[in-house]
């Protein structure tokens, strides 16, 4: 294993300010920690014969915008978000095949739209199981990968590799508590009360939901990854109870704040 290659790759990623970083073998995939699972056409050396590794990174959505969400405010942040993630893994791979190690970046989301998602919702690489596979974190019922420092509010983007590289542990401890926030406050009833995978997410209404809003500008929806309680972020910025989405009478201020930047961007 190349583990000189790996603190590069660890050192790059610090200068591009990349806040969560991590590696899976290939073979992982051969092995998943749960069933049901992908069929082997979404498996990383279906799509790049060469790869040996993945490297997944993550990007934090800032909870502040999100809780404006569904907001111009929010869509501009994910916009952006995802445009340094397609940055950020290019200039990965760049930097791994100028090295002798042919190298690919995935885009970060694989589809063309709101009109391909309602045409088919799913895209021809999953970011969040290669994220799971590379120990950034798991799975809660709200059908996102969460992780400790950000819970659910994290974008991912990943590079196949033909580096053989050490895989990161996968992380044992759940990090979901079940509090059904999600489920409870989803607006188009996508989720239901079961752990994943047995409680998919119902993906013709959340698209459905997604394009109306798509329709006004002010899309994604993001309330699922917005109400959960999980991740260091929420102590950052005060928001260690969750119950603030729900109570404007306890919250009146927060509540206002959003309401005002939701009038504004959409049509």
């Amino acid at each position: 294993m190349n583990e000189d290659l790996l603190r590069a790759i660890r050192i790059r990623c610090k200068r591009m300010e990349i806040p969560l970083l991590g590696v899976a073998g290939v073979e992982r995939w051969k092995d998943p920690p749960f069933q049901p699972w992908m069929s082997e056409e979404f498996y990383p050396k279906s799509i790049f014969p060469l790869a040996k590794s993945v490297i997944v990174i993550g990007l934090p959505v800032s909870l502040p915008v999100l809780e404006t969400a569904p907001s111009i405010y929010y869509r501009e942040l994910y916009n952006t978000v995802n445009i340094l993630l397609d940055q950020y893994t290019y200039r990965l791979a760049i930097f791994l095949t100028e090295r002798g190690y042919p190298s690919v970046f995935v885009p970060r989301d694989g589809y063309f739209g709101i009109k391909a998602l309602l045409k088919n919702p799913v895209a021809f690489f999953s970011h969040r199981h290669a994220a799971l596979l590379a120990g950034l974190g798991n799975f809660g019922t709200n059908n996102m990968l969460l992780t400790p420092q950000f819970g659910p509010r994290v974008r991912f983007g990943s590079v196949f590799t033909a580096a053989e590289l050490p895989s990161d542990p996968l992380m044992k401890n759940e990090l979901c508590t079940r509090c059904m926030r999600c489920v409870k406050m989803c607006p188009a009833q996508a989720l239901v009360e079961k752990d994943y995978p047995q409680g998919l997410t119902d993906k013709k209404s959340c698209t459905a939901r997604s394009a109306e809003l798509n329709r006004q500008g002010i899309s994604p929806c993001g309330i699922c990854i917005k109400v959960c309680p999980v991740g260091e972020d929420r102590k950052l910025f005060g928001r260690e109870d969750a119950s603030i989405y729900s109570r404007r009478d306890r919250f009146p201020k927060e509540h206002e704040a959003w309401e005002h930047v939701r009038k504004y961007g959409g049509l």
